[in-house]
């Protein structure tokens, strides 16, 4: 994590970290094209990486476009230069691939709104210090059948009486992942992002956002799979014999250059003002099974070396793939289930019948 907050500090010193950001908050005003290739090449050459995707590409871009000068000065600043660390809570129990249907209550009271609830799978919310949370401001929305309704958006902070987190230990050991429980959590009024009842629309930009972040993904898949080719000569070289692994490795080569390809389509419609359905849909489905299917190459390709844990003895590469080919099981679920895209498509695109 420190050498990725030296490397986006070192970015932040030419205007690097957030290209696509205004000049007047650090950035360069780049195109979405100029910020589709600048994280092409950052993938490409294997950058560090920044410290914190979520406050970069989401949350920074939220605030500017719908907060105010004193929240823009509160907080753009040190989401830049990596000094505060942000999470993203909008998954609640009740609320996973149906989003609208959060039950974390936010009930105004004076100057401060009071939260209770709870939320779940929010990524680093353990050491965040702020959050940008997704909360219902209105109650009886869900059973007058407006469940879009009423939802708002709120900044907290982490470090607030009242909040608690309690880190998830996922499949590959690694701690992440949290539960959020708020009890009569006070946050300001001043601390609301766009109006009472306006979160769903926050909500949905911030999506959008994280789907650009991801430009580099099929540049960086093509590099993973480099690597694991050339680690396997070492390792396990009679696997590059096997014709099975050889036709996998083609055809994984092969996906991977008809994602960066579909990427492409969905960002020249986004460029003619067409709606780009369902090439952001497909994108997602294909990342998901790309990703699942690159690091279960991966453990076949390298052997039983190949399936050591981290810092075995004897395990390929320190055990980063082993870590990977449990890690990616992920990627069907984040940012949108495989579930729900085929939904979009069958809806939105095909428009297939509800019944």
């Amino acid at each position: 994590m420190e050498r990725r907050r030296a490397w986006q500090r070192l970015l932040n010193e030419g205007r690097w970290a957030a290209i696509n950001w205004p000049r007047e908050w650090g950035g360069r005003e780049a195109t979405v094209t100029q910020n589709v290739i600048y994280s092409e090449e950052s993938a490409r050459y294997r950058t560090p990486g920044i410290y914190n995707a979520n406050g970069l590409w989401q949350i920074g871009p939220m605030i500017i476009r719908w907060g105010t000068d004193e929240q823009k000065d509160l907080w753009v600043p040190n989401i830049l230069n990596a000094d505060d660390h942000w999470c993203q809570g909008f998954t609640e129990p009740e609320a996973g691939s149906d989003l609208a249907n959060l039950r974390t209550t936010a009930v105004r009271d004076g100057d401060d709104y009071v939260l209770n609830g709870q939320k779940i799978w929010i990524s680093s919310a353990h050491i965040a210090k702020w959050g940008l949370f997704l909360v219902r401001t209105d109650p009886d929305a869900i059973a007058r059948g407006e469940k879009h309704v009423g939802i708002t958006a709120l900044i907290v902070d982490m470090e607030a009486d009242g909040i608690e987190c309690r880190t998830v230990r996922d499949i590959a050991g690694e701690e992440m992942f949290n539960e959020v429980f708020f009890t009569d959590a006070r946050v300001p009024v001043a601390y609301r992002l766009g109006d009472e009842g306006a979160g769903w629309q926050v909500a949905m930009g911030t999506l959008g956002h994280e789907r650009v972040g991801t430009a580099g993904l099929a540049i960086s898949m093509r590099a993973d799979l480099d690597a694991m080719v050339n680690l396997a000569r070492s390792a396990n070289p009679d696997a590059l014999r096997d014709p099975g692994i050889r036709e996998r490795i083609a055809r994984t080569h092969t996906d991977i250059e008809y994602t960066k390809l579909l990427n492409y389509r969905a960002l020249s419609k986004i460029l003619k003002g067409e709606p780009n359905w369902p090439e952001v849909p497909l994108a997602k489905l294909q990342w998901s099974h790309l990703a699942q299917t690159l690091a279960e190459l991966a453990v076949d390709l390298l052997g039983p070396a190949g399936m050591m844990a981290k810092g075995g003895p004897d395990a390929a590469d320190g055990g980063s793939w082993n870590r990977l080919y449990l890690y990616q099981r992920y990627t069907s679920i984040g940012a949108g289930t495989t579930e729900v895209q085929k939904n979009i498509i069958a809806d939105r695109a095909i428009k297939l019948p509800r019944t």
